[in-house]
């Protein structure tokens, strides 16, 4: 089945709305038989005449009325969606889909979306609670476009992963204990633990620092969401390794936090796909980029 071409659609409605080929063809710029051939192969496809010309001016049928008023919208909307294309090409809206971890999006997005919503209100962001794995494997798919992950991560083609910030990891302990002013892999090992579970960089990073001191402590339990382990060790629960930024608010009275020895750091890493960057994508990273150091 032919298409119908919607510049044929705009010679029809141009030549109702001025009642004149000769004056469409002056107003599209186009040369009088080129309007004359699209008016018919228009008819020809639709396979009724469309316009009716009486006394030098020219009017739509009863079929050409129907056409000129679905034209018009089909025309509107093809203009909308093109408005609308242009201005995520000039990054004045769009979507951008982002990656990250329960403690990234709880701590560390807010202030990079609110900066966004202020200077950006277009752009939709839309969040997806993943494991660096999962936001890597997206990224590469292209169902996301941004991702913020645990670092090292080995390189992964087709992709751009770059440092984005780093952040110490400190010892999460109930107010009551007794405990030292730097905490060492041998006292925590002694303590009933909450660790994070063995899907996160950060239970790795764990484990090793545990095993440079020769410990490998059983948690009492494992968790991946790091709001939780904080309340359990307000609880009294056990003790947790969490990394801290530096504009996460004060933790519960309940629990104090001590600095690691040897000291730990969770790193992160800010990752999208090489090559072109849309223009809304750019703005998303150039906004993190900016709050790396919050």
């Amino acid at each position: 089945m032919r298409e119908i071409s919607l510049d044929r659609l705009r010679t029809l409605v141009v030549i109702a709305d001025r009642g004149s080929f000769a004056d469409a063809a002056r107003t599209l710029n186009l040369a009088p038989p080129t309007v004359s051939l699209h008016i018919a192969e228009l008819e020809d496809r639709i396979g009724a005449v469309l316009l009716s010309r009486k006394r030098g001016h020219v009017k739509p049928t009863a079929i050409g009325e129907v056409l000129v008023d679905r034209a018009r919208r089909l025309l509107a909307d093809a203009q909308q969606a093109l408005d609308d294309i242009q201005r995520q090409v000039q990054g004045l809206e769009g979507r951008v889909r982002l990656g990250a971890s329960t403690g990234a999006i709880a701590h560390l997005l807010p202030q990079a979306l609110e900066v966004l919503r202020q200077d950006h209100p277009a752009i939709d962001i839309q969040v997806a609670v993943l494991t660096s794995h999962e936001t890597l494997s997206r990224l590469a798919d292209g169902t996301l476009d941004v991702g913020l992950v645990a670092l090292p991560q080995p390189p992964v083609a087709g992709l751009v992963i770059k440092p984005w910030r780093r952040d110490p990891v400190m010892a999460f302990v109930p107010a009551h204990w007794q405990c030292p002013a730097r905490v060492t892999p041998e006292w925590l090992a002694a303590q009933p633990l909450i660790l994070n579970d063995a899907t996160t960089r950060l239970s790795r990073l764990t484990a090793e620092w545990f095993a440079s001191r020769g410990q490998h402590p059983a948690p009492l339990i494992e968790l991946n969401y790091n709001d939780a382990i904080k309340s359990l060790v307000a609880a009294g629960y056990g003790a947790a390794l969490l990394p801290h930024e530096a504009t996460a608010p004060a933790p519960d009275k309940r629990v104090v936090m001590r600095a690691l020895r040897p000291a730990m750091w969770r790193r992160l890493g800010i990752a999208h796909r090489a090559g072109y960057v849309e223009r809304s994508t750019q703005h998303v990273l150039d906004v993190l980029r900016d709050q790396r150091l919050a």
